[in-house]
């Protein structure tokens, strides 16, 4: 007998489904569009304006014949390294510490989640102040009898993206840290019960229990952090402005000044293809193991 008055699986939650044009339509134009147009104009020798004369892979050879380029690949992975290991690491043990219900916990979690509510050129200008071997950490030390101490990240070419990494770090870890805290706040309270009642160490219990509990709260963390990463500019310009010389140069400045600056359309364009291709080497075996790996399963 023919069901009376069922929906067609087409017309359902059509509300939905229209409020959400918008959204498709800007997915496909905007971000989808303006990447192959990105792509498709990196073989170009564009300048000032895009134009149409195809040059190959020109662009590419010199982008890493470039030594600015380089340096600027070797900055991000470096500082890439580091904010991902140090930002879950750090981020992790204080939620661990506030899930303890100590007594002000408010208080300290506002405290430790302020940085990350300022920009990213308000940190730069602070750190730069504080670094600055003049009135910062290494004249305070100085001051109090240390008079060989030296601290000077930004202003030594070796050790300067670390200087920025200090600064990335102060910013962006108590944000982790409340990602982590709410995932710490979802896990059930009888599973520490019982491991309490077994004679589990509670370190034991956080490293073979919680944390395989919190895996999607660690991908969404890695996620955001890399992002993050990836799009490193404002820092970098107010803190060191890419010194001292190319010490500091992160791909993203690289692109904009270029772009904007060097009036080379075509250099920037290949530039940002390249980001494009670093992020898609890591993100496509990801969701596949992800994704298609669960569906196999």
């Amino acid at each position: 007998m023919a069901t009376i008055g069922k929906p067609n699986s087409l017309f359902r939650n059509m509300s939905a489904k229209i409020a959400a044009i918008p959204m498709i339509f800007t997915a496909l134009v905007v971000f989808v569009g303006g990447t192959l147009w990105t792509v498709t104009y990196s073989f170009t020798n564009s300048k000032l304006l895009p134009r149409e004369k195809w040059v190959g892979f020109d662009q590419y050879e010199r982008l890493w014949g470039t030594n600015r380029w380089n340096v600027a690949i070797e900055n991000i992975l470096i500082y890439g390294f580091f904010s991902l290991i140090f930002s879950l690491v750090i981020g992790f043990v204080l939620a661990a510490l506030l899930d303890q219900k100590i007594r002000f916990e408010d208080a300290f979690r506002t405290i430790l989640l302020y940085p990350f509510a300022l920009s990213f050129i308000v940190t730069g200008l602070v750190w730069q102040w504080i670094l600055n071997p003049e009135f910062g950490i290494q004249s305070m030390v100085r001051g109090l009898g240390w008079e060989s101490f030296t601290f000077d990240p930004l202003y030594n070419p070796e050790i300067v993206v670390y200087g920025l990494l200090i600064a990335g770090l102060w910013q962006g870890t108590g944000f982790v840290m409340c990602l982590m805290l709410a995932g710490l706040r979802g896990i059930d309270e009888d599973i520490w019960k019982a491991a309490r009642v077994d004679g589990i160490p509670m370190w034991k219990t956080y490293l073979f229990i919680i944390i395989p509990m919190m895996r999607p709260v660690f991908i969404t963390t890695l996620v955001i952090i890399a992002a993050g990463i990836v799009k490193l500019y404002d820092l970098v310009v107010a803190q060191t402005s890419g010194g001292p010389g190319i010490a500091s140069e992160v791909p993203a400045k690289y692109v904009y000044d270029y772009m904007f600056q060097g009036q080379n359309l075509g250099q920037g364009f290949a530039a940002s293809t390249m980001m494009l291709v670093s992020v898609l080497i890591v993100l496509i075996p990801w969701a596949y193991l992800e994704f298609g790996g669960r569906k196999n399963g």
